[in-house]
């Protein structure tokens, strides 16, 4: 043992401050190549090496399974290519999917005290009223005069005592619609007002029907009433997505033949994309495959076809809006969804969640194959606000509009920042650190050896006194064997 130890010390000893300078600058230049490597591959894969090889190869090894590998995804240049075709980045749209006003938005209000919904998002949704609920031959008629009006009342009392004004004069279906949305206390008496507006509706077109030879006053006016009373029916799919809520009612149907026909039909390169769109793909996808599925499984053996496709839909889907799958895990509170919502923004993403959670739950193993999976996305796309996979590059406008559109108690989620990696971290820091003991071994030679000369003694000091101790209580016959050996 003391041999050992006088000729360590011997060769400390005899260690010029060449060695140290050529030591630290060969460490300094090694940690650098690695840093630069480690760099490049994370560019192009989003992920560290060092840690791909350990999560790939070692972790199997003891026994670990990475539940969130992603999946290598083909790209579909088609649908690419098509999505080119973008509109604003930021425009807001009307919830296809949005609750009645009055039998849910005022009652969260009643007992909470807090406001669900933003002074911004009410003010588009009276310009929605204003602009399908009003038309420029209103004023000959004594009751949509009169609704014209309530329509521009910021005061919802003066609003809802204007509806039934109205109704006193006539069977308005208008003002059916203003109670039916705001004063209306439950989801029943809303659809009973709505029922009784469209029931007026058809009134009123079977009178223009009637009239519409009597005069060209009585013709204008029935005709364009009828025309408004139509828009009110049958709203435009491009400004409503009314396709988007009788996917949600199939799928309450559990009628999923009919999900994916309408799918097919509205899930086209040409069409824009919606969250509601996206997932139910997705949960479709899964369906197959969900109840069965195991991560440790997949491991073992791979991916198998259905799996994969499942695993592509939910990235495609968590691509398009990465906000939902929070919601959908119930790793972040729902809150009531806004009047409008903002496409791959986190009030869709609210908006989508509030309905379909229940048929994700509903299908066996669907949530779990979405928290196995989900995160691989970011390991795809690196750099989600410059560059996409499937779509666009993520907006980075959508957060400031959520802010607008989502009430101050809600934390906005907002697009998840790729975070360097630990090893790339740690081999910056060990570059930059090996860097500096080069820089001063090479101005300060002899100083530096002195310092390695203790640092090496303090290293060893333990080493040392644990050697002292093992040879002190084994008997010198035994430890001088040892030695030998």
């Amino acid at each position: 043992m003391f041999g050992t130890e006088s000729s360590l010390s011997m060769f400390l000893n005899t260690l010029t401050p060449k060695f140290y300078v050529a030591l630290t600058g060969t460490s300094s230049l090694i940690s650098g190549l690695i840093l630069i490597f480690e760099w490049w591959y994370f560019r192009k894969y989003g992920t560290s090496f060092i840690e791909q090889v350990s999560v790939s190869h070692l972790r199997p090894l003891l026994g670990g399974v990475d539940s969130s590998s992603p999946s290598n995804s083909n790209t579909s240049n088609g649908e690419a290519d098509s999505n080119r075709q973008s509109v604003s980045e930021c425009k807001v749209w009307r919830n296809p999917l949005n609750l009645f006003r009055g039998a849910e938005y005022n009652r969260y209000t009643w007992v909470t005290g807090r406001e669900p919904l933003t002074y911004y998002d009410m003010n588009l949704s009276a310009q929605d009223h204003q602009t399908f609920f009003t038309c420029d031959s209103d004023h000959l008629r004594p009751a949509d005069a009169i609704m014209q009006k309530a329509w521009r009342e910021r005061n919802p009392q003066a609003r809802i005592s204007a509806a039934h004004e109205a109704l006193e004069l006539e069977d308005c279906a208008t003002a059916y619609i203003l109670l039916a949305e705001e004063e209306a206390t439950t989801i029943m008496e809303a659809e009973r007002l709505f029922k009784q507006a469209l029931k007026a509706g058809e009134g009123c077109y079977r009178r223009s029907q009637q009239l519409q030879h009597h005069g060209t006053q009585y013709e204008a006016q029935h005709s364009e009433l009828c025309v408004f009373q139509l828009m009110k029916e049958f709203p435009l799919l491009s400004m409503f997505n009314i396709h988007e809520n009788l996917l949600e009612s199939l799928l309450e149907l559990q009628n999923y033949a009919d999900v994916q026909a309408v799918l097919a039909k509205y899930d086209d390169i040409s069409l824009p994309k919606s969250a509601t769109i996206c997932y139910t793909a997705a949960l479709l996808k899964a369906r197959a495959v969900s109840d069965k599925f195991s991560p440790e499984a997949a491991s073992r053996r791979g991916l198998s076809t259905a799996e994969m496709n499942a695993v592509e839909a939910i990235h495609r889907a968590v691509e398009f809006n990465p906000h939902v799958p929070k919601y959908l895990l119930e790793m972040k509170s729902l809150i009531l969804p806004p009047e409008h919502i903002l496409k791959r923004g986190d009030s869709e993403a609210i908006a989508y969640a509030f309905f379909h959670l229940q048929h994700w739950k509903r299908v066996e193993g669907a949530l779990n194959l979405l928290h196995c999976t989900w995160e691989g996305t970011f390991r795809m796309i690196p750099y989600p606000l410059e560059k996409g996979h499937l779509f666009y590059p993520y907006p980075i406008c959508t957060e400031t509009a959520d802010r607008e559109l989502l009430p101050m108690f809600h934390e906005v989620s907002v697009y998840p920042k790729k975070e360097l990696p630990f090893f790339i971290l740690f081999t910056a820091g060990l570059c930059s650190f090996t860097a500096m003991l080069a820089l001063l071994t090479h101005q300060f030679p002899e100083l530096m050896g002195v310092f390695a000369k203790a640092f090496l003694s303090t290293l060893f000091a333990p080493l040392n006194f644990i050697m002292e101790k093992v040879e002190s209580i084994l008997p010198s016959s035994l430890w001088h064997q040892l030695t030998r050996i």
